[in-house]
């Protein structure tokens, strides 16, 4: 058996150094970087070492001559700070590269990183909770294929206020997609923000009547209909002239209320449906580019926060995203009696970036994200790929089925057998040990498929 010395030189022989190139971001995946990707604005806002990182001393790595150190935000005494050496060779016109011996080292860095951002997301909570929904009208359809996404207030963590995003009309990602709505809920003292998604069905959305057939579950709206989408003319504006795919279904609604969050003291008080549940754990889409770009300009506008407009948006409603110059709709009135106490950044108060537990039981297992599609430039290959990220994705929703009928079948016969809690124990953490081995398993499958199919073609197999 080899030494760690000896296997470390044998692989150190068998590395080249690389020159640095240009390359798309997809087509980044998997590979090291040349220079220092500086972020224009701090997420977090605030120092946070689980997130930042810690400064490493060289002599504290093994064969500290062949390492150079590098650190994020802290830097002990005796550390090179690998950020000043990126901004003095900027400053000289030099592009930065990374020694051979670090290489590996980094790579194995970023795998980690990579995997984790498959199934980890931060989460934004506030202490206080968002204004009412503001009173709008609809904008009209701007042509088939559009479907209804609504207005919500969002929480920007530098102005420390909440700000509108406007309601818009967006093209849906895939036939027969449909759009869940964002939703604020009171969970463990704070008010959680839970993102919207696209997918077959609509999931829960906090049982929030946001309008225009998002009325507190569902959407009645439209549906989707022998691959054309058709819009419910007694809950959508909708112009003949442009849209001829219409029909009309009366909606009793019951929940009549402008509450903007789910939970909590005034907040509406509903819960998930089992069938909400399970359509929250099939395959899924995340806000698309033209969503998160109108999610930014409304960011960016000051007119949007709520401590600027008092819970009344100029811009309550687009035609389009993003686009807060054409047809726009102000909103006619705020939902609700505006109050600073309430709906303002206090003392003490902020915006908490947490992680979402680690799954004990695979129906806690979050819905995965959709692997980045193939981009080789070459048609036949990309299709290719596109059948074994579908085959992998279908398997491993598979598994996760399994290991829930076994875990379910399992509380079950505990329960008949009267079991002690000793034993329930046991068999709680028996099945988050398994939970979290298949969602390992499950990390380390994606990103070899995506690694593989990223390489340059030379090094595919």
């Amino acid at each position: 058996m080899l030494g760690f010395e000896e296997d470390r030189r044998t692989i150190l022989e068998r590395i080249a150094p690389l020159t640095a190139e240009q390359a798309e971001l997809l087509d980044s995946l998997g590979r090291v970087l040349a220079e220092d990707v500086i972020a224009p604005r701090d997420l977090p806002s605030f120092d946070n070492s689980a997130m930042d990182g810690y400064a490493v001393r060289a002599a504290h790595c093994a064969s500290a001559q062949d390492f150079q150190a590098f650190a994020g935000n802290l830097e002990p005494d005796g550390a090179t700070s690998y950020r000043q050496k990126a901004s003095r060779a900027r400053k000289k016109g030099k592009t930065m590269k990374l020694g051979r011996s670090i290489r590996p080292c980094i790579f194995l860095l970023a795998i980690v990183l990579l995997s984790s951002a498959v199934f980890a997301q931060v989460v934004i909570s506030v202490n206080f909770g968002p204004p009412a929904l503001p009173v709008y009208e609809q904008p009209l359809c701007p042509g088939d294929g559009f479907i209804w996404t609504p207005g919500y207030w969002a929480w920007d963590t530098d102005a420390g206020s909440y700000y509108w995003v406007p309601g818009t009309w967006v093209e849906a990602p895939e036939v027969g997609y449909l759009w869940t709505p964002p939703w604020w809920g009171w969970e463990g003292g704070f008010y959680v923000f839970h993102p919207g998604w696209w997918g077959p069905h609509v999931g829960f959305y906090g049982g929030i009547n946001y309008g225009y057939g998002y009325f507190g579950n569902g959407y009645w709206g439209g549906r989707w209909q022998e691959g054309h989408f058709f819009y419910n003319r007694e809950v959508t504006n909708i112009n003949v002239v442009n849209v001829r795919n219409v029909y009309n279904e009366h909606v009793t609604i019951v929940n009549n209320s402008r509450v903007a969050f789910n939970g909590g003291s005034g907040g509406i008080q509903a819960r998930p449906m089992p069938q909400e549940e399970q359509w929250a754990r099939e395959r899924r889409i995340g806000p698309l580019p033209a969503q998160t770009q109108h999610i930014e300009a409304a960011r960016s506008n000051p007119e949007l926060r709520a401590s600027v407009n008092r819970g009344k948006p100029p811009i309550a409603a687009t035609e389009r995203p993003g686009n807060f110059r054409g047809t726009v709709v102000p909103a006619r009135a705020a939902g609700g009696e505006y109050r600073p106490e309430e709906h303002e950044m206090r003392p003490g108060a902020a915006a908490t970036p947490t992680r979402p537990p680690a799954p004990t039981h695979a129906k806690d297992i979050p819905p995965y994200q959709k692997l980045t599609p193939p981009s080789t430039g070459d048609a036949k290959l990309d299709r290719q790929y596109q059948k074994e990220q579908q085959k992998l994705q279908s398997q491993q929703q598979k598994e996760i089925q399994q290991l829930q009928k076994q875990q379910e079948k399992e509380h079950a016969q505990l329960a008949r057998q009267n079991a002690g809690q000793e034993r329930q124990q046991q068999l709680e953490q028996q099945h988050q040990q398994q939970t979290q081995q298949l969602v390992q398993r499950h990390t380390e499958q994606r990103q070899q498929i995506m690694t593989r199919q990223s390489a340059p073609k030379e090094e595919r197999h």
